[in-house]
């Protein structure tokens, strides 16, 4: 207890400019004791500026005159007499990258805080006063920096605390009245402000990127294993086809099943490297977002819109984010081909060789490609299709070419078919639709049903309306609305009314969306699913002399 009341005599001695005892002690008006060197070098270094106490910021006209303090050098001596030294400060001197105190006038302490108004750096000590004295506690202070000059306007020796969008730079308030005269100025803060705002829609893309890239690993992973199923049931098949022939093909089953194999290596190896070129821009993308977040955490605005305009833009990515997983049945050519080979023997193995290897390497195992953007892009898919009089109800009108259909009063004079719809006034085309496949339908009618089918949807009774069953898809279109129908589950679409709809089918992705056409395209519903056959275009139409007409688009 007595050393810690020796440690206060110690303290109460030091001067708290140089926090070491004190050497020609001197006090002045306001009470307040230092080394006389200190405070003279402190008030000769204030410039023009009143003199002032270093502590309690009082200022002094005219400047004291100095003189020792007799009675406090002598204490100081008698404590130096009995071989007490001062006690150690608890403070941490400057080290090579350290921000130095700029009011610490013998051995400098590290600065803990950096003021944007003074342009100074203080240690803990001289930090005080910012939060005691009220005019000073309205500073902004923030982590040391060695860069406070940076802040300065070189023409005018002002705090520059404005900045000019004209030249995208920082300036002091007196630039505008001069070189920045007539530019597009705002303060620092409010520059900032709108810059940090659009950094923070910048990383909500990023972080919107990080999880689409995630779900696009993970739709890669399960493509992966769906190659892999489809693959290995493709051998097995492959292999029992082969045994019955063992004595005539054990060497083309052999090669086969090597084909298969090299080409599941192949496809497989194919998506495990975009796979890793997704893990790598998730990488790429969390080190940016880092970047930003560090950024944005800077508190001195100058070097945040100094380091702001050295961000490089964002990459766009190479690849397409729209990856879905097809049906499982990548190789399915090649168990039919191998079946033919059976029936064939001698023809096969001479001729139709060909075709089982050229089957296995056309395996289209590619992710699918995005769906196009533009009606241009569409059009490029688009076919020619006609509507099947064998499956056209007796109430419908086929005409131009069996292309239009109108709903008539009278019932029209059709033979007798197994395909014709018997309840529902409806229609399916006579094409078959199994890849990517784009019309337009032009529709003069309150309500029209357009949808695809499967060729074995019910013919007669309430399910064989086009959307109330599991075998068909459908969008009713309306005068005031749409609705989309599947296995007799309505679904309420909003969207632009227009008498011409597009129908955009790729059936292998499993998708289906529907447009609605005008000077520019609008989709209106997407249909995300598996097609296990081909699919055929229907037509429903309701009210008499409504029709709809499937557009010619080459």
């Amino acid at each position: 207890m007595a050393q810690k009341g020796v440690q206060l005599d110690q303290e109460s001695f030091s001067c708290s400019i140089c926090l070491d005892l004190l050497k020609d002690p001197v006090t002045i008006p306001c009470g307040h004791s230092y080394c006389m060197n200190c405070i003279k070098t402190y008030w000769d270094e204030g410039e023009k500026k009143l003199p002032s106490c270093p502590q309690c910021r009082e200022t002094f006209t005219p400047r004291p005159v100095l003189v020792k303090n007799t009675m406090l050098a002598d204490l100081v001596e008698q404590m130096k007499k009995t071989g007490l030294q001062a006690a150690p400060v608890d403070h941490c001197y400057t080290g090579p990258e350290d921000v130095a105190c700029d009011f610490c006038s013998a051995k400098k302490l590290k600065a803990i805080k950096s003021c944007l108004v003074c342009l100074a750096s203080y240690c803990e000590n001289h930090l005080q006063p910012h939060h005691d004295v009220a005019p000073l506690k309205k500073h902004k202070l923030v982590d040391p920096s060695k860069n406070l000059q940076d802040n300065i306007c070189p023409r005018h020796d002002e705090v520059m605390k404005m900045f000019c969008r004209t030249d995208q730079k920082c300036i002091c308030y007196l630039c505008p009245v001069d070189e920045h005269k007539g530019h597009d100025t705002v303060s620092a803060a409010a520059e900032r402000t709108e810059r940090q705002r659009e950094m923070e829609v910048s990383r909500q893309q990023i972080q919107k990127e990080i999880q689409d890239r995630k779900k696009d690993v993970k739709l890669l992973q399960q493509e992966v294993e769906a190659i892999n199923q489809s693959a290995d049931k493709t051998v097995e098949d492959s292999e029992e086809i082969f045994t019955e022939l063992i004595s005539l093909l054990q060497k083309r089953s052999s090669d086969v099943k090597q084909q298969i194999r090299s080409q599941q290596e192949t496809e497989v190896r194919r998506v495990r490297e975009l796979e890793e070129k997704l893990q790598q821009e998730i990488t790429d993308l969390k080190r940016r977002d880092t970047e930003m977040k560090q950024l944005t955490d800077t508190e001195d605005h100058n070097q945040f819109l100094q380091n702001y305009h050295s961000l490089s833009p964002l990459s766009e990515s190479t690849h397409s984010s729209s990856i879905s997983i097809r049906p499982l049945r990548y190789f399915q050519d090649v168990t039919a081909a191998v079946y033919e080979v059976r029936g064939r023997l001698q023809d096969i193995l001479r001729d139709t060789w060909t075709n089982i290897s050229l089957t296995i390497t056309d395996v289209d195992v590619l992710l699918p490609q995005p769906e196009p953007k533009s009606r241009a892009g569409f059009l490029k898919y688009s076919c020619e299709i006609t509507l099947d009089p064998n499956t056209v109800h007796t109430q419908l009108l086929l005409s131009e070419r069996n292309r239009k259909v109108t709903l008539m009063k009278k019932h029209q004079s059709y033979s007798d078919h197994p395909d014709r719809f018997i309840l529902v006034p409806q229609v399916l085309s006579r094409e078959s639709l199994t890849g990517r496949h784009y019309w337009e339908v032009e529709k003069k009618a309150d309500i029209v049903r357009l949808a695809v089918s499967y060729k074995n949807i019910s013919r007669s009774g309430k399910e064989s309306a086009f959307g109330l069953n599991d075998k068909s898809w459908s969008l009713r279109c309306s005068s005031d609305r749409y609705i989309f129908w599947y296995n007799n589950i309505r679904t309420p679409i909003s969207g632009p009314q227009t008498s011409r709809i597009g129908v955009y089918l790729d059936h292998r992705a499993g998708v289906l969306s529907f447009y609605s056409i005008s000077e520019t395209m609008t989709l209106l519903h997407r249909v995300q699913t598996t097609f296990t056959q081909p699919l055929y275009a229907g037509v429903w139409v309701d009210g008499s002399g409504a029709s709809a007409e499937l557009c010619k688009l080459k």
